[in-house]
Parts: structure tokens; C-alpha cells; sequence
């Protein structure tokens, strides 16, 4: 009572800090008469101008308003579309480092440019990231033709482009692309052999669209490079064929935590079905020799009991596709992980693909950390205002609109059951299609999507189906739905980003004709006029919500698509309490409540408290999922920690023009760890180990050494040995040096250290995911499972470190150098082009080894995983 008051006489945070922009606001306009006198050519010099008066020390605040005058201008002459005061704002709020929440069709598109333009004077770039390659090309063609009035560059980065059109778009003074690829071109960047050949030139400032999208709802998918793993397993199968013998008291089923595992009698009666199957004999499923085979029906179980066809994913042209729950689409390339995707392919009877192995892996969370300064716009961010400060330390301003809102938001209709509340919809739809008005029906699932549209069919209702299966036609479907008496039925697809158009969508329709044709465009622009004028007559667009989703910001985005620009419009969500957010996370007391009260079939209940209880539900669920977000990114900050030294360690090493000294040092280093073995701290003579220090010489350092003769002399200490041994090992390498020559010795020696860098780091990711997979039964010994984590993930970055100094002193030191014979002269009578020399480990062995014979060099390792990686 005391806080609304308070914000009564004196105003909320977000008013006083929407006050502060006015002073700017009223500078930029002060310029708008001055900027209109100016010329193509001293517009377009801008740019130019104002980076010179940046390098001479002017702040970008003091230029904030004759730069956002300047881009006004600009928008003017090249869109015909001049920014409104609350763009300004916008603008100013995405400048300051901001989250800057604008209602749909309020522009956002445009308010970018104005935040891009001044943060690209400083010369180092600016990205601008979408959700999908479509809205990627589509800015960075539309917002393109302002910068370029301004003499900007624009690049845009889609998923076709080569590694040099890329490396042309990142040195663009603006460059438009998605998340994805954003953060896997720096996963590559960081897999590269050379410098020249990265493609990013850093991470200066990003301007991220649908923030609350990529920054919370994505957060939990880390962006994974994979290779192909050496093992597969053909248990898949096996596993899955067991499952339907289950009954529900084998399985603790939580769908709340949606997890799933075996119960006690379910363990016992998974042995029994296994022992049938004949692929398991005597013991249990916790025998060592069994352990791969319960992870198999773990995971099986998992596809089985927890994950649904056409809601979690779908099966297109024989591949299992995720569908993305927050945005309804089909994300094609990803999987998931854990061999729960070959699961889910054997569950549905498809060819099972080979596993992968983590090569390179970066959360969003933690890339979008490393921008200098970032910022966002969306629609939906006030309800995860605490999140975006926390984790990103973003603060989100709420923009005014330009028009006041008159959409109508009624309270939800709630039934008993999913059938009285599907009738209620068709009901509803029947009426809006009676009066002309348009209807968009938002569904959770392509399952419950495709329900409806049958039930619509049976009466003979025309409308059109928008889920992942039909994305292809999305454009088309998205610019009629705005016709009078049009039906749409979506996912979530319909929600974010989609511009629905009353009366229909007339840049398309112009589109399709052809400039010339004067008289067919007047008239296609009339009767989308007129349709308008029908539609707006009829109320605007109703949006009709048959469930509410988990999040509220994916609710407010389903509504947000209609009353867009002051136009009239409606919404309402109907719910059941069969519905999944009703049934896992409201009472289970309530059915039989409504009951006792004389709830009566195809009744509902509508009342402002409702909705409350509902939201409560919803921020319940959405603090929740906040704290597994946290949770995660405190053990994804332990990893990235190690990642950057790895990836920095990495760019040293390229940028380096040769790295003796380095491996040298790691030289030194392998043979004191030698020593150490050979001699234990505080032993006496006779407990020295020769044969160990004479085998582990011969085998790392590639020296025979009189290790027993050593031992021997009176008064022999440690350090003499260890400088005996470095000095051979330094005498055996410069010869070699010498031999091969010192340039392709440089060569290789950098080359040598990349890869075996990448090999071990890629080994060191999957033992840290091993690591964390079983991690948090630690707390069952009292322990905190993050700090243990944090230790043990520690001392296994040191052993990486140990590692790799003995396996690249290890390499060079039994490299040969093999010139390739010359190339054969072709019919031209020109000789081929020479390839560069080749490293092959071990002394050239005139055979080929097989992968799985033990290596030459004497490691005692299999070649496939010592020298013959490196080859």
C-alpha cells in the first residue's frame, strides 16, 4: 500500500530514469532544422567527421546529439521514417549500456541505428544481433541504406558464407548476424593454425535484439563444436526395446524437475528384461563391466518417459529435429547431448547417428560477458529484471510508447477440462469470424496446433497452420493473417518479431509486382486500405491464447502482436486445469473444489484473482528456472575461466613468429618431472629408480642416458642430473635442428604445439563434463558440490598443463621431417604445386602402423592415441 503510494507522488525508478534522457532529447531536436540544410556529400562525410573528432579526444557523450541528429537526418532521406522522441530515448538507453524494453511495432529496428552509429566511431566495430539469418539480412539490408548515407560499411553474416566474406563482414563498420553465429565463429576463430586466418577482430559492443530471448531462454544451451567421437555403441537398441516391458512403479517420474530415473524394482525388473534380451549375464547393472549399458537405458528411459514427438522435437526427411520450446522453431544441426539424441532416433526407429566428442564449447551467458559494452532491446523485460542485473549487470528501462496502447486484455477464462476449453476457443473464433475480425490462436505445442486445426476442419472453418513444420511459408502465412475474418493458428512461432498487418502485409503485395505496373499497385494499395479500414471496424486482431506458457514474457510476447501503433485489439487466454502449467505447478486441491462448488461442463471461471494465481504460478516456475541458470553458469564460470587461458595461450602461440623459447622451457620442465619420478623427494641413493629415469628419457626425451653409471658417482645430486639431462636433450634438438633445417624445425614446432594443445584440451572437456555429470552426489558426504568441482577441475587444468609440456617435448622429440617427393610434370609440361613438409612421429617407419598397434616411440600407449593423433 505505502509502495504504490510512494511511486504515486513521486514516480517509479523507471519514470525518473526516463526523465533523464529529456535534456538529450531536447538537444537532438535543437539540431534537426540544422541537419536538414546539410548536403548528400556533408551527410555522408558524418561518419568520417566524427571519428576524427573522436581520436582527438571527444568523448561519444558530448557527440550523442549531434550524432543522433546526423542519423535522424539520414533515416529521413533514405527510409522516408524519422525516429519519434521515445526512439531517441531508446536509443540513449541501448548507448548507456541498457536494456531498452519498447512494445511491438514500436520500432526497435530503427532505434538500433542511432546507439550503432556512435558506437562505431571509436573504429572497432559494432554487432548487431538477431534471432534467425532472416531478420539478420533483412536489417542489415534495410538499416544499410541509413549508414551508408551516413559513409558506414554494413556487413551481414549468414550461415553460407565463406571464412573471407566473413573476415570481410567483422571488418564492416556495423555488422548484422545471429547469436549462432556470432559465437561460433569465435569457437573456430579459436581452432585456427594461424592468425591471418581468424575471422573476428574482437568484442567491442553488441546491440542484442529479442535480448530476454538469447541472453535467458537460450542461456541454457551452450554452443558445442563437435567431432566425431572413436567409440559407438550399438546398445542403443537394446536399451530401448526394454523400455515398454516398465511398468509405472519402475520409474520415479518428476515433471516438475523433469527428471526421470529407475526405482529400485525397476532396476531389478531392467536386469530381468536385459537378462532375456541375452545382453547381459550374471550381476547387476552397477557392475563395472555394466556401466555403459545403464547409461544406455537411463538415457532410453529419459526419451521414453520425458520427451514427446511434435512438442519437445519432430522427425523431418529421417532425422530427429529439437523444436525450440521457447520460440516454437525447428533448430536444425543441434542435438542432444549425452547419447540422449541416439535414444531418442532408436526410440523412433531411425538410423542411429555416430556420437560426438566436444571440441570447443561456450555458453551465451559467458560470450556475450566478454563484449566491453553490451546492450538490448525486446519487447518482454521487465519481468526478468533481476536476472539481466545479476548475471550481465544490465539495467532495463521501460520506453513510453509513441500512441497510447488500446489493445483490451480480458481476464482468462478457465475450464476443468482441455475439451470444454478447446470448445470455448471455437467458439470464440466462430464470433470473430461472424464480425470480419482477424484472429491469430496461439497453441504451446505443434501437437495441440494440429488438434485444433482438425477440430476447425471437421466445421469447415478456413484457416491457416503456422508450426515448425510449415516455416517455409511463414512470410506468407504471417502477411495475410491480418485480413478481416482471417484464422491463424500458431506455436510460438507467431510471437517474437512477427509484425502481423491489418488489412495485409502491402510491401509484399507491391512486391510481387512489377515497377512499371502503376494502375495494379494503386489498386492492390486501395484494397489493402480498405481491408484495414474493415479490420479496424471490427476490433484489430484478436489474439486468443489456449494455454499459458511457463514464462509470462512468452505470454506478453503473443500478446504484444496485436494493438501495435495505437491500433484497436484484443486478447484472451483460455486454460484447463488439465493444461501442463496448471496440472504440474497449481493445486492439486482445485478440481475437486471447482466441483464441490458446482462447477457445471462448459462452465468457466473468470476473475481478476485468477490471473494473479496464475502469474504467481508462472513467476514461480520462472525463479526456478533462474536459479538452475545460476547454477549452471557457476560451474560453466570454472571452464571458462580455463578456456580463456587456453584460448589466449592459443593466440600468443600464432601471433608468435616462432616458439623455441617456449618449448624449450617446456623441455626443461619435463625433465625435472622426470627427475622427480626417478628420484622421490627425500630418498636415499638407493632407492633412485634408473631403469625408470633411463626409460622415461629414451621415451620423452629421446636420449639414451647411462642412467646406473650416473647413479653411482659419489656425491651425485638431482640437480646435476636434471641439468645432465637438459643439456642432452637441448644437444640432441639442436642437432635435429640442424638436420631438418631451422626453419621447418620453427615450423613444426608451432605446428606441433597447436595441435597438441587442441588434442589435450579436447580430452580435458570431456573429463570435466564427466566430472560434472557426478558431481552432486558429493553432498551426500556433506561436501558442496560446486566447491568440490571447483578443486578437482583445478588440479585437472594443472595435470592438462603437465601433460602437455611431456607430450610436445615427447613429439619433437622423435619427429622426422619427410620431404615429399617432387610432384610428377602434368601434360602442360608445368610441375604441380609442391606441398608443404610433412611431420610424421617416430623415425619415418617404413611401414604404415595401424591405430591400434602400440606406438614406436616406446610411450606403451596405443598409436591412435599418442603420436598417431599428431599425425
Amino acid at each position: 500500500m505505502f509502495g504504490s503510494l510512494a511511486k504515486n507522488l513521486f514516480g517509479s525508478d523507471n519514470d525518473r530514469a526516463v526523465k533523464k534522457f529529456a535534456p538529450q532529447v531536447a538537444a537532438i531536436n535543437a539540431l534537426e532544422d540544422e541537419c536538414a540544410t546539410l548536403s548528400d556529400e556533408v551527410l555522408g562525410a558524418s561518419f568520417t567527421d566524427l571519428r576524427a573528432r573522436v581520436d582527438q579526444g571527444e568523448t561519444l557523450d558530448s557527440l550523442l546529439p549531434t550524432a543522433f541528429a546526423r542519423v535522424r537526418e539520414a533515416a529521413k532521406r533514405a527510409l522516408g521514417q524519422r525516429h519519434y522522441d521515445v526512439q531517441l530515448m531508446g536509443g540513449i538507453a541501448l548507448h548507456s549500456g541498457q536494456i531498452s524494453e519498447m512494445k511491438t511495432g514500436e520500432g526497435k529496428t530503427l532505434v538500433a541505428t542511432l546507439a550503432v552509429f556512435l558506437n562505431a566511431l571509436h573504429g572497432k566495430g559494432v554487432h548487431v544481433v538477431t534471432v534467425n539469418d532472416y531478420l539478420a539480412s533483412r536489417d542489415a539490408g534495410w538499416m544499410g541504406r541509413v549508414y551508408e548515407r551516413l559513409g558506414m560499411s554494413v556487413g551481414c553474416i549468414t550461415g553460407d558464407l565463406a571464412d573471407d566474406e566473413r573476415r570481410k563482414a567483422y571488418r564492416a563498420d556495423v555488422t548484422y548476424g545471429t547469436n549462432n553465429e556470432f559465437g561460433f565463429d569465435y569457437l573456430r576463430d579459436n581452432l585456427k593454425f594461424r592468425i591471418e586466418d581468424m575471422v573476428q577482430r574482437g568484442h567491442h559492443f553488441a546491440i542484442v535484439d529479442e535480448v530476454d530471448s538469447i541472453l535467458i531462454d537460450e542461456a541454457r544451451t551452450p554452443l558445442i563444436i563437435s567431432g566425431q567421437a572413436e567409440t559407438k555403441s550399438d546398445q542403443y537398441h537394446v536399451a530401448d526395446k526394454i523400455i515398454p516391458g516398465l511398468v509405472v512403479e519402475d520409474y520415479d517420474l518428476d515433471e516438475k524437475g523433469r527428471t526421470v530415473s529407475l526405482s529400485e524394482a525397476g532396476i531389478e525388473h531392467a536386469e530381468e528384461l536385459l537378462r532375456d534380451a541375452g545382453v547381459m549375464g550374471d550381476g547387476t547393472l552397477y557392475d563395472i563391466d555394466n556401466v555403459g549399458l545403464l547409461h544406455h537405458v537411463n538415457q532410453a528411459l529419459r526419451a521414453h518417459k520425458l520427451f514427446q514427438r511434435d512438442t519437445h522435437y519432430m522427425v523431418k526427411n529421417g532425422q530427429v529435429v529439437i523444436i525450440d520450446e521457447f520460440t516454437g522453431r525447428a533448430m536444425e544441426g543441434r542435438r542432444f547431448s549425452d547419447g540422449l539424441h541416439q535414444a531418442i532416433e532408436a526410440r523412433e526407429g531411425l538410423e542411429i547417428q555416430p556420437e560426438n566428442q566436444t571440441v570447443a564449447s561456450v555458453t551465451f551467458q559467458n560470450y556475450f560477458r566478454m563484449y566491453g559494452k553490451l546492450s538490448g532491446m525486446t519487447g518482454t523485460a521487465l519481468t526478468e529484471a533481476g536476472e539481466f542485473s545479476e548475471i550481465y549487470k544490465l539495467d532495463v528501462t521501460s520506453i513510453p510508447t509513441n500512441v497510447g496502447v488500446q489493445r483490451l486484455d480480458h481476464d482468462d477464462e478457465v475450464y476443468r477440462t482441455s475439451a470444454e476449453r478447446d470448445q470455448a476457443v471455437i467458439d470464440l473464433i466462430a464470433d470473430c469470424r461472424e464480425r470480419g475480425q482477424p484472429v491469430l490462436v496461439g497453441t504451446v505445442t505443434i501437437d495441440k496446433s494440429e488438434a485444433l486445426s482438425a477440430q476447425l476442419k471437421k466445421l469447415k472453418v478456413p484457416h491457416q497452420v503456422l508450426n515448425a513444420r510449415f516455416h517455409a511459408e511463414e512470410a506468407q502465412i504471417i502477411a495475410e493473417a491480418g485480413v478481416p475474418g482471417a484464422v491463424t493458428i500458431a506455436t510460438n512461432m507467431a510471437g517474437r518479431g512477427t509484425d502481423i498487418q491489418l488489412g495485409g502485409n502491402l510491401d509484399m503485395r507491391l512486391d510481387a509486382l512489377s515497377e512499371d505496373d502503376d494502375a495494379g499497385r494503386k489498386k492492390v494499395a486501395e484494397e489493402v486500405a480498405e481491408r484495414k479500414s474493415a479490420a479496424l471496424a471490427a476490433g484489430g486482431l484478436y489474439v486468443i491464447g489456449t494455454e499459458r506458457h511457463e514464462s509470462r514474457r512468452i505470454d506478453n510476447q503473443l500478446r504484444g502482436r496485436t494493438g501495435r501503433q495505437g491500433d484497436p485489439g484484443a486478447s484472451k487466454f483460455f486454460l484447463s486445469l488439465q493444461d501442463d502449467l496448471m496440472r504440474i505447478f497449481g493445486s492439486e486441491k482445485l478440481d475437486g473444489m471447482l466441483q464441490k462448488l458446482g462447477l457445471e461442463e462448459g462452465e468457466a471461471i473468470v476473475h481478476p484473482w485468477i490471473n494473479k494465481a496464475v502469474e504467481k504460478a508462472q513467476s514461480k516456475v520462472e525463479a526456478r528456472n533462474f536459479e538452475i541458470r545460476k547454477q549452471l553458469l557457476k560451474f560453466d564460470d570454472v571452464m571458462n575461466d580455463q578456456r580463456s587461458v587456453i584460448f589466449d595461450q592459443r593466440k600468443e602461440i600464432m601471433t608468435a613468429s616462432d616458439v623455441q623459447e617456449t618449448v624449450a622451457e617446456m623441455r626443461r620442465e619435463a625433465a625435472t618431472q622426470i627427475v622427480e619420478r626417478a628420484i622421490p623427494q627425500g630418498s636415499f641413493n638407493d632407492q633412485w629408480d634408473a631403469t625408470a629415469l633411463k626409460d622415461d628419457t629414451a621415451r620423452i626425451l629421446g636420449v639414451e642416458v647411462p642412467a646406473e653409471e650416473w647413479f653411482a658417482e659419489d656425491g651425485v645430486a638431482e640437480t646435476e642430473i636434471e641439468e645432465r639431462l637438459t643439456a642432452l636433450a637441448d644437444r640432441h634438438m639442436a642437432e635435429k635442428a640442424v638436420r631438418i633445417g631451422p626453419e621447418t624445425m620453427r615450423m613444426a614446432e608451432k605446428s606441433l604445439l597447436l595441435q597438441v594443445l587442441d588434442q589435450q584440451w579436447k580430452e580435458h572437456l570431456l573429463s570435466l563434463d564427466q566430472l560434472r555429470q557426478g558431481i552432486s552426489l558429493r553432498a551426500y558426504a556433506q561436501k558442496d558440490p560446486l566447491n568440490e568441482y571447483k578443486r578437482e577441475a583445478f588440479a585437472m587444468f594443472e595435470s592438462l598443463l603437465a601433460g602437455l609440456r611431456e607430450t610436445v617435448t615427447m613429439v619433437l622429440a622423435h619427429v622426422e621431417v619427410r620431404q615429399p617427393e617432387p610432384a610428377a610434370e602434368g601434360p602442360t609440361g608445368e610441375a604441380g604445386p609442391s606441398p608443404a613438409p610433412t611431420a610424421a612421429a617416430g623415425a619415418a617407419p617404413r611401414r604404415k602402423v595401424s591405430r591400434n598397434e602400440p606406438c614406436p616411440c616406446g610411450s606403451g600407449k596405443k598409436y591412435k592415441h599418442c603420436c598417431g593423433r599428431i599425425v
